[in-house]
């Protein structure tokens, strides 16, 4: 018979991860958002002097700057996060990440200012990058921290879940605005989006507000073993771990943002095929991948991190060239399919067990530093990148798409060798994380 303690610390961990997500949701809405209108609107309205792929490759450019900024915010929210507090950091992010969207929503284009627009623009999305930076280590450190031994995994994938949201919700957000056709769609339909986010914003720092400091966080505190520069601690004493963390981390950022900034592009620009084929694409994907992430998080707390997150690469490295062999046919079906193994599968697969694992291979006291250096730097090589390496390629390869691919594989590989000698910590509580990272590696494998 449960208790009422048991209850209470269940409707608790239920309050912190719906808070979680619904944070999570108008992060990634806000960040998918700018690499969409990169791929179809601020080539030709902020970067207009150039050809439609090079324009295409310079809004890419302001698209990976904000990756560039997602490790400062990482790194400053991380610290503020380990020595004052996971929740309040929480909501000056959200502030920060709302209020540059909305902004952007409101931005002059270069045919009314010039060379400003393009200035401002790349201004909000580093500001962008700062709030999302600071965003998801605290996000999934409440869950992570408020959730009980066996079941992180599964609480930790909540806002995992921020991901297909945010993405389904952009996605619908820019298909509606572009059904009212191109005319509109660049004269200001385009803004609508940035615009109504504000809303999300309001209602995620209500439900975010009325949350409390995870029991983890307030014992360190009590115990007085907080560090005095996490940071350091973290490349001082987790140097190793904090490396292959950085490398497991790179096959899910690439695959997800080639499936999705990317491909819109490659299949508008260069296949010539009509924009609403990915975008509807990417809808169905993000329906899977809603139920992949908590899958994938909800068995890694049964058979293993690695395990879980290692099926995602796999999947990834085994199934990029027939991704690509199927979108090149220009088939609705045979794209939608690609897009679904692509993003919703391989991709999810690999972002569901994610957040356990890298918050339990830090102590609570540089946790939030730790893992936000993991996620935050192991996107600048890769998810940063991956557009910009993506058009690039097509480009000097006179429009092929197997180097994309293979570029897709060698990131998978690289993740494989990765979580290969990480530590397997599923079954340590998160007191227990910094004994488990010092044990040696090979007697913990699964």
């Amino acid at each position: 018979m449960r208790t009422n303690e048991a209850d209470g610390r269940e409707a608790t961990i239920r309050q912190v991860a719906a808070a979680s997500l619904i944070g999570t949701v108008v992060e990634w809405y806000d960040f998918f958002l700018y690499g969409t209108m990169a791929a179809l609107v601020f080539n030709r309205e902020f970067f207009p002097t150039f050809d439609p792929l090079i324009g295409t490759l310079v809004a890419f450019s302001t698209f990976a700057a904000g990756f560039v900024t997602r490790p400062l915010g990482g790194v400053v929210f991380g610290h503020l996060g380990d020595r004052i507090g996971r929740k309040s950091m929480l909501v000056v992010t959200m502030t920060i990440m709302g209020l540059s969207t909305f902004a952007m929503g409101l931005l002059p284009t270069y045919a009314q200012i010039g060379v400003a627009a393009p200035v401002l623009l790349l201004f909000l999305r580093m500001l962008q990058g700062i709030g999302l930076g600071g965003e998801w280590g605290g996000a999934v450190l409440l869950c992570v921290e408020h959730a009980p031994d066996g079941r992180r995994g599964w609480y930790s994938s909540w806002p995992q879940l921020g991901v297909p949201i945010g993405l389904l919700l952009s996605t619908l957000a820019v298909s509606t605005v572009s059904r009212l056709g191109d005319d509109a769609l660049l004269g200001w339909a385009w803004r609508v989006p940035f615009l109504v986010s504000i809303v999300l914003v309001a209602i995620g720092l209500f439900i975010r507000l009325r949350i409390s400091e995870p029991p983890a966080f307030e014992h360190m505190v009590r115990s007085g073993q907080r560090a005095r520069v996490p940071l350091l601690d973290v490349f001082r004493r987790h140097p190793k771990i904090t490396l292959l963390g950085v490398g497991a981390r790179m096959s899910e950022s690439v695959t997800f943002n080639i499936y999705n900034a990317f491909l819109l592009t490659y299949t508008v620009t260069v296949l010539g095929l009509p924009r609403s084929l990915v975008l509807d694409a990417l809808v169905v994907a993000s329906v899977v991948g809603f139920f992949v992430i908590p899958f994938a998080g909800w068995l890694s707390d049964r058979v293993g991190r690695r395990a879980v997150f290692m099926a995602g690469a796999l999947l990834a490295a085994v199934s990029a060239y027939p991704i690509f062999a199927l979108v090149d046919t220009g088939s609705r079906w045979l794209t939608m399919i690609a897009v679904v193994v692509g993003w919703g599968l391989a991709a999810c697969t690999m972002y569901g067990p994610e957040g356990a694992l890298f918050a339990e291979i830090y102590p609570t006291r540089v946790r939030y530093s730790g893992m936000s250096v993991v996620y935050q730097i192991g996107v600048l090589p890769s998810g940063a990148v991956a557009p910009l390496i993506g058009t690039s390629l097509v480009a000097h390869f006179s429009g092929a798409s197997w180097p994309v691919a293979t570029y897709v594989v060698v990131i998978a590989l690289i993740t494989v060798v990765s979580l290969v000698f990480l530590p397997e910590t599923y079954r340590t509580s998160v007191d227990d994380a910094a004994d488990s990272v010092q044990a040696p590696v090979a007697s913990s494998r699964v």
